[in-house]
Parts: structure tokens; sequence; C-alpha cells
């Protein structure tokens, strides 16, 4: 089989429209019914709703406390725009984080988690972002762990990586598989 990956010279939300554009053509070649979009302030999980309509489109935000005590950096009103167009929104303890971020704060150490994350991002901040954010939706029991989804995320702000996925639960994370990298940074 051969598959075109684009690979962009630099990365951010520079890509954004055409990483959605290009993930659903490939949304429809498979026939893949399930997109999950990183999002931080949700404009980039509005203008995936907006291109996927019809799709069921699964917004994961970052963790409340991200940034901060009690500060969720999606806003209510992308939140709302999300939502009113069939869209799902996500805000749960990241796959990846966690745990493994209270041990490194607390303690100055780093643990299995990090350890996971850190080599993800050996092939970029997305396609770490992408795995992480499977994970989160299937331990919420919003995607089936036997269908492919194609997941959406990006470095900083906006969309540059989009991969076509088979997600697992946590507990199972070795045995996802990154079936196709349609785009990525180069960087």
């Amino acid at each position: 089989m051969e598959l075109k990956t684009i690979y962009f010279e630099n990365p951010g939300s520079e890509n954004t429209d055409e990483v959605l554009s290009m993930a659903k053509r490939r949304a429809e070649e498979l026939g893949i019914k399930t997109i999950l979009v990183a999002t931080t302030g949700g404009d980039t999980a509005v203008k995936a709703v907006e291109v996927f309509s019809g799709l069921k489109v699964i917004a994961v935000t970052h963790v409340t406390g991200f940034r901060g005590p009690n500060i969720q950096e999606c806003t209510e009103e992308n939140r709302r725009l999300i939502e009113s167009k069939g869209g799902i929104v996500l805000t749960t303890a990241h796959a990846f984080g966690g745990i493994s971020r209270a041990m490194r704060n607390k303690f100055n150490t780093y643990v299995v988690g990090d350890i996971v994350a850190n080599t993800l991002y050996i092939f970029g901040q997305g396609l770490k972002v992408a795995c992480e954010i499977a994970l989160m939706a299937a331990d919420s029991g919003l995607v089936r762990t036997d269908e492919d989804v194609i997941a959406i995320a990006g470095t900083s702000r906006g969309a540059d990586t989009a991969v076509v996925l088979a997600p697992v639960n946590t507990r199972n994370f070795f045995d996802l598989k990154v079936k196709e990298i349609l785009c990525k940074p180069r960087l």
C-alpha cells in the first residue's frame, strides 16, 4: 500500500485548515465515523465540528487546572458552539500526565507517564497528543476500541498532526496502533 504523508515545514496553527481538510478526505476514504481533536481554548474544535459535520467529533480539552487551580482553558462560548453543532467536549485527566505530573512536581522525579510522553515526543508533540487523547476518549467510553478513528492534534496552538489509529484503554496502552500518519511537522 502506498499512502501520502504531508510534512509541514513549520509546526502550529497555520496548518489547521489543511490538516482538517486532509483528515476529512481520509475519513471519507476509510469510512471512519469518529474524529478526535485536541483543543485548548476550543477554536480548533469549533472549526473541526464544521468541517466534519455529520461525523462524531470529540473535542478533548486540557484538564481543568492544567494552567492553574480551577482554570479551564476551553472557553464556555466555544464549548457551547461545539456542542450546538453536535460535537462532544471531553475534559478528563491526561492519560500520560495525571499522577505522573504530581510525582514530578512533588518529588522532582520522572515516572512512567512522563517517560512514555517524552518518548512519543520524538515523533512530535502532535503525535504524542493524538495518542493521549485516544486513550482518554476510550477510557471515557466515547470511542470504541474496535473501530479506527482519526486523531488530530498540534504543537502549541491549532492542528498540525493527524493520524489514523486504533484506540485502546489506557490500561492496554501498548496495544494502541498508529496505522497511518496523515501529516505532521517536519521539525
